[in-house]
């Protein structure tokens, strides 16, 4: 993966996602995360994939067993989210060449995902520790990679970077209630609104 944002995208069901990933899509966020936890994910993510613009990284998030791993795999996932450190779940991801970003909040889990050949370690729920635990995981971390997500506002964004997060991942705060029959000109508006954030990031 590499945009600096993940998007999260948790709904009734799947049949809702294709109008909010494209919205994302034509304003700049380019890596998605579609929900094991909605109905319906996996059969409509090629789909969604074809249908998407150039570019777009769709991936499955919220997978917790490595049936869910290999059924996201089969149906071209392009990179696996977990909320837990699994071993099983991480090994099968790294053997077929896929990006995987486990989810941790102790060293001890965070430290066992990174050594497992994650791409990067997924801190959740990261508002609850802040940016600086970035700065004390690389203490006796000093190369992991870290991606906050749970908690996590546009605003934020900076400040996460700033310590060091490889990406930055972005549910509630950015998505509000587009996959709920909301303004997609809204969610247009909030991501041209991170887009700026991010610009800002670079220039710095």
């Amino acid at each position: 993966m590499t945009s600096s944002v993940i998007a999260v995208l948790r709904a009734a069901h799947a049949d809702r996602y294709a109008p909010v990933v494209n919205v994302l899509a034509e304003n700049g966020v380019r890596a998605v995360e579609l929900t094991m936890s909605t109905p319906g994910t996996l059969e409509s993510l090629s789909s969604i994939r074809r249908d998407a613009p150039d570019g777009v990284e769709i991936g499955v998030g919220t997978v917790t067993t490595v049936d869910q791993a290999r059924a996201a795999l089969d149906v071209g996932a392009d990179f696996l989210v977990t909320p837990t450190t699994n071993l099983e779940v991480i090994a099968t991801a790294v053997r077929a060449g896929i990006p995987i970003y486990p989810g941790g909040f102790t060293p001890t889990e965070l430290w066992n995902g990174w050594n497992a050949g994650a791409t990067a370690v997924k801190l959740f729920p990261a508002s609850v520790v802040g940016p600086e635990y970035i700065g004390h995981l690389r203490g006796p971390f000093p190369d992991i990679q870290v991606v906050p997500s749970g908690g996590v506002s546009i605003e934020d964004v900076p400040a996460w970077v700033a310590a060091g997060a490889a990406a930055v991942s972005l549910g509630g705060p950015l998505i509000g209630d587009a996959l709920r029959g909301g303004d997609l000109g809204q969610l247009a508006e909030r991501c041209r609104r991170l887009g700026d954030v991010v610009a800002e990031l670079e220039v710095v």
